[in-house]
């Protein structure tokens, strides 16, 4: 299966780091979560992989270049930035099959087998992977009816299933992605919902960090060496 990596976000939330790297080179531990992420890949037996490339795009095959990956990496240029599936328009000739689509800024240690699996028994032209994750609102939350306060929470922790950036698609999903257009994954829902197309969602209750956030990327340097480098690449 070709996986498809999207590296051309600007990482805004991370600057100033991001001023002078694309998040997708951000260090974590001893090495990019780039190159983390592709050594994942790799373990699950992905030979074939495209990365959508943008701002400061011209640094990642600098580093791909100097490692022995044993994958095939080719790369592809946004004209401007696409959003965060748009990108996958310009790959239109090489997608002909069941791929994966994969944010650059996450680590994770998702059985890619399972979840391609449950793709293929399930059908339909995307499954996302989900995970929950709890967000805490540091305000006191009303819940009011006829101008009277009913119910009061302070600063409560609530639980949400959340996109891990991580999609089974089939190549007819492309139809619904404008040409060389801004188009996000919210935009993708949003379009199937209206058409009334299913969505599979594929829980995974084990490790998963957006990079691109602050709090994650923290959480990544301190333990990955420690405790996720061999959870994640098995070595």
């Amino acid at each position: 299966m070709i996986a498809v990596i999207q590296a051309g976000g600007k990482g805004t939330r991370l600057q100033p780091y991001t001023l002078a790297l694309p998040k997708p080179l951000m260090p974590v531990g001893d090495q990019p979560v780039l190159l983390i992420l592709l050594k994942w890949l790799r373990r699950w037996g992905i030979k074939k992989t495209f990365i959508t490339t943008g701002y400061l795009g011209h640094l990642i095959p600098v580093l791909c270049s100097s490692n022995n990956l044993d994958m095939d990496i080719s790369y592809s240029k946004e004209p401007e930035p696409l959003g965060t599936v748009g990108g996958l328009r310009l790959l239109d000739s090489e997608l002909k099959e069941s791929f994966l689509t994969v944010n650059g800024d996450l680590l994770t240690d998702l059985d890619l087998r399972a979840f391609c699996s449950f793709h293929k028994k399930f059908g339909g032209l995307l499954t996302v992977a989900v995970t929950e994750k709890n967000v805490k609102v540091d305000l006191g939350v009303l819940e009011c009816e006829n101008n009277l306060m009913t119910n009061f929470q302070e600063k409560p922790n609530m639980r949400f299933k959340v996109s891990m950036g991580i999609y089974c698609m089939e190549p007819d999903i492309l139809d619904l992605i404008p040409k060389l257009m801004p188009f996000g994954f919210d935009d993708l829902v949003y379009e199937m919902l209206e058409r009334e197309l299913p969505i599979n969602v594929y829980v995974h209750n084990g490790l998963w960090m957006d990079i691109g956030r602050e709090e994650d990327f923290l959480r990544a340097q301190k333990h990955f060496l420690k405790d996720y480098k061999s959870i994640i690449l098995g070595c």
